[in-house]
């Protein structure tokens, strides 16, 4: 009796799990069907996919971004709140106004929340790949304006 119980159970569950993934209120992404682009408020190289949401506008987003080895983000901030978890390679972050600040190398697997107008800056020894989880609207502002890739021509 219990085992028949168990298997309609897991028949139902397995039934609603398709279904789900055929449901255009679910997200499902396989790592190869990811689509990289480049982004032009971060200096050349990094690459990034927006999974859902819109970054830009209110509501919540998640977007992953790829950075080369010997990458580096100047100090900036974000105007929300920043949940980064480490998906590959190490993400070299810290704290404050200056690039030469105390740092911590996140492996895969760590997580780092930047509150909103917490100044910070990243860098990577080798290539990461690192999820930001938020809420929009979301953006980039440099603490040193030169540092800002959108200003150079």
């Amino acid at each position: 009796m219990f085992t028949k119980m168990l298997t309609v159970f897991v028949l139902t569950l397995m039934s609603s799990f398709a279904m789900a993934a055929d449901d255009a209120d679910h997200t499902m992404i396989m790592p190869k069907d990811i689509k990289w682009s480049d982004i032009p408020s971060l200096p050349a190289g990094a690459k990034m996919s927006i999974l859902y949401g819109d970054p830009s506008a209110a509501g919540p987003f998640g977007m992953r971004l790829k950075v080369p080895a010997k990458y580096s983000i100047g100090p900036h901030f974000h105007p929300a709140d920043e949940n980064v978890t480490v998906i590959s390679g190490t993400f070299i972050m810290g704290v404050g106004d200056d690039a030469k600040g105390k740092t911590m190398a996140l492996p895969a697997g760590a997580f780092a929340r930047m509150k909103a107008g917490t100044h910070h800056f990243a860098k990577t020894d080798k290539e990461a790949i690192v999820q930001i989880n938020g809420v929009g609207p979301w953006g980039i502002t440099y603490v040193n304006p030169a540092d800002d890739p959108r200003t150079k021509k």
